[in-house]
């Protein structure tokens, strides 16, 4: 006959009994014996409602997939001849994309005799980044690969304000028994 250590539904040490008696133990509970450590010598059995266990692990899996942000990357192409409109809209949407959080990679595109003047790419990759001013960090800084230049910006992380972290005095007082 094989013997297991027992824990209760409490969470307390019951002691080295048989697999037999735990298990009446447990069904007179009306609850489940579960083998938590079954390599242990002897193997570690507790007593509890199997069902509203896994019930709440899948709640918490639940609840810290909802807090995960999920942060993509997301991709702007620019020409060197653009014009200041698409300029401006395309710019507004990178703007766009940081403030969600996302990181964004600007590429521009270089055609026939335009990748004998990289200048002009990076000339366009700064004025994006002056455009965008604080809210944007330059992750990878700016460099030429075959016909495209990119660059990858990150969305700047500001730190919070006090007023930001703190509820204000008037909803404090608000929120107390004593304030009403």
């Amino acid at each position: 006959m094989e013997s297991v250590r027992l824990i209760d539904q409490d969470g307390t040490q019951r002691g080295i009994m048989a697999t037999r008696e735990a298990l009446a133990l447990a069904r007179s509970l009306d609850l489940d014996l579960v083998e938590i450590a079954p390599t242990a010598s002897p193997p570690v059995c507790r007593i509890m409602d199997y069902g509203k266990f896994k019930f709440d692990e899948a709640q918490k899996a639940k609840e810290s997939r909802r807090k995960s942000t999920n942060v993509g990357i997301k991709e702007m192409k620019y020409r060197p001849k653009i014009g200041a409109g698409d300029f401006e809209t395309k710019t507004r949407l990178v703007d766009k994309f940081l403030g969600e959080g996302h990181k964004v990679k600007i590429t521009i595109m270089f055609r026939g005799r335009e990748t004998a003047h990289p200048e002009l790419g990076r000339r366009i990759l700064d004025r994006i980044v002056e455009r965008l001013g604080e809210g944007a960090k330059v992750e990878a800084a700016a460099k030429l690969d075959g016909r495209n230049m990119t660059m990858v910006l990150g969305p700047e992380r500001r730190a919070k304000t006090k007023n930001e972290t703190t509820r204000p005095a008037s909803v404090e007082a608000a929120a107390s028994p004593e304030g009403q």
